[in-house]
């Protein structure tokens, strides 16, 4: 029996699929999505996840364009992450998969 012959996936899916095949990522946009914007808040929602891993992710996502790190002028600055637009319409796939995860 032969083969059958496909297509390769284009290469926005395969990026995509790519950033979200990383570890903790989709932690991260659940996390993101339900309001978590510290990296400590990150942390405590996630649980083990090294700091390093951590702060690679968050950074893969602003790359991306999923989240924008902000620096706030307070004493000691402060750093927070929230979802971009672009970030936002990964809404319904985090919606599905919840919807998933919590069915029979």
């Amino acid at each position: 029996m032969r083969c059958r012959s496909y297509a390769p996936l284009p290469e926005e899916v395969r990026a995509v699929a790519d950033l979200l095949e990383r570890r903790a990522t989709l932690s991260i946009l659940f996390a993101a999505a339900d309001g978590a914007v510290r990296f400590n808040e990150f942390l405590q929602v996630i649980g083990r996840l090294p700091p390093a891993t951590l702060a690679s992710r968050l950074g893969d996502l602003e790359r991306a364009g999923v989240l924008v790190r902000e620096v706030l002028d307070t004493r000691p600055p402060r750093v927070e992450y929230r979802l971009t637009r672009r970030g936002l319409r990964l809404g319904a796939l985090l919606a599905e998969l919840r919807h998933f995860a919590l069915s029979d």
